[in-house]
């Protein structure tokens, strides 16, 4: 069993810049691909980043690519997720998610999900 914290949402201006956190319990996190996705009001929950257990190979989705940056901490058991020049259209609720299969991390479909946090983007 793995639970998922994640932290570092808020409010911020177009342009701006934001840091998730997703700590994770559990002595197996350094086994796990790790990701994020995000929710936006009324729209699916699309796929944002993922990144292999070792951090040796990462994927973005094409909205955020040249943006957004994953990466891991397996001595403190968290995954980031840097968000630079955001935009209004990045508003949404960003989940933290893991699996052992990366795959399944790239189509939304991880074993394990936290709560999520706010991202408000405003122009």
């Amino acid at each position: 069993q793995v639970q998922l914290v994640e932290s570092g949402g808020g409010l911020v201006q177009a342009g701006g810049s934001l840091r998730l956190s997703c700590a994770a319990s559990g002595r197996t996190f350094s086994s796990y691909a790790m990701g994020w996705c995000r929710q936006a009001p009324g729209k699916e929950r699309d796929f944002v980043a993922a990144i292999t257990w070792s951090g040796g190979s990462t994927y973005y989705a094409d909205s955020v690519k040249d943006r957004f940056t994953i990466s891991r901490d397996n001595a403190k058991n968290t995954v980031y997720l840097q968000m630079n020049s955001l935009k209004r259209e990045d508003t949404a609720i960003y989940l933290c998610t893991c699996d052992r299969i990366i795959g399944l991390l790239t189509t939304g479909r991880g074993s394990y999900w936290g709560q999520g946090t706010q991202v408000t983007v405003s122009s």
